[in-house]
């Protein structure tokens, strides 16, 4: 079970605008984690054997930073993780018995006056959870943008444990229109429609800055990544080195750099290669080993992008350290692991992602 003894640290949550008006500066909270929720109740054990990891992509287990939003008049406040590898926005609701939602602030469209029911249906499936639900509209404000006519999701069920423990109320999708389950515009999808933002585009550092680039936050220049399909942030990878040897992605590959997703994951082939490479066993490997182990290169549009021992060996537990990277079906995962190292621009206008190291 070593994939699930992963200590990560994910990205997103919010602060309050900066001028000028449409740029929106989004900066980030720490919470707890699901992991020490179920370790607090006793549980961690037994949920890391029924809950085996998958896609979709969702941050599995150590998801500690999200941000409040508020939705509809009075305002209604909610804890969502911004999440890059989905499309929709939805809470908790009053019709929800589930004991995820029990335990979470829920949505009560008898105290909102800007509440307009739809008879439409939503159903989400998620790595280790899902929802089911109904659509409606309302305001939402995120930082100081007011998007007074938006689509979300009001949960009507939760099942299993995995949201009864996660530290947010729900998830506020930034990936493209495609995904949305029952064809819901996303919010960013409405804040450029309604001009509510300077540019097309966000980005991200240590913040979420909605509209804009803030360049102290990087060094050298912007990388520009052309998009590979507009489904989630997907992109051509060239190459997986190490030491200059490939070890993966050889000829090229499909990579996906998602917020929601704290690790770093690939092809069974991929990720054994690299422990193989790096002398892992089962996951684990001597912490001594770390100083002398060599970073994993991602080659992307010619350019390369090196991930550290530092980042993608965790030494947090007793015992020997852990390697990070895990198996994920065909896909490369460019999560929370790789985005620390890089200031990432979203950006929708051009249908690209911009990296560069950050400062």
């Amino acid at each position: 079970i070593r994939k699930w003894l992963l200590l990560v640290y994910c990205l997103f949550v919010i602060d309050w605008p900066l001028s000028p008006p449409l740029l929106i500066r989004v900066s980030l909270k720490k919470g707890k984690s699901l992991r020490q929720n179920l370790k607090e109740h006793g549980l961690l054990e037994d949920f890391l054997k029924k809950h085996p990891y998958n896609l979709p992509l969702t941050n599995y287990m150590d998801i500690e930073y999200y941000r409040t939003i508020s939705i509809s008049t009075p305002a209604q406040d909610f804890s969502v993780l911004f999440n890059t590898g989905s499309s929709n926005l939805w809470v908790p609701s009053m019709y929800c018995s589930s004991p995820a939602c029990t335990n979470h602030n829920r949505f009560n469209p008898s105290d909102s006056s800007t509440y307009e029911a739809t008879s439409e249906n939503v159903s989400i499936q998620y790595g280790t959870g899902s929802m089911t639900g109904i659509l409606s509209y309302n305001t939402v404000q995120v930082g100081g943008i007011v998007d007074t006519i938006q689509i979300f999701g009001l949960s009507e069920t939760e099942p299993g444990s995995f949201l009864y423990y996660s530290p947010f109320d729900g998830i506020l999708g930034l990936a493209f229109p495609s995904i949305s389950s029952s064809g819901a515009t996303p919010v960013f999808d409405n804040m450029m429609n309604e001009g509510l933002v300077s540019q097309d585009l966000f980005s991200s550092g240590s913040f979420v800055m909605f509209g804009g680039i803030d360049s102290s936050y990087y060094s050298g220049s912007l990388n520009l990544i052309p998009l590979s399909a507009e489904t989630y942030w997907e992109i051509t990878m060239d190459s997986v080195t190490m030491n200059g040897e490939t070890i993966a992605c050889s000829g090229g590959c499909q990579a996906i750099i998602d917020t929601g997703t704290s690790l770093l994951a690939g092809p069974s082939t991929g990720i054994s290669n690299i422990e193989f490479y790096i002398g892992a066993s089962d996951g684990t490997i001597s912490c001594s080993a770390m100083s002398s182990l060599p970073n994993i290169v991602f080659t992307i549009n010619g350019i390369k992008f090196p991930v550290p021992p530092s980042a993608y060996i965790i030494d947090k537990w007793s015992g020997p350290c852990i390697d990070i990277p895990i198996s994920s079906g065909e896909l490369w995962i460019l999560g929370d692991v790789f985005i620390r190292q890089y200031y990432v621009v979203f950006d929708r206008a051009n249908n690209q992602v911009d990296l560069a190291p950050v400062a």
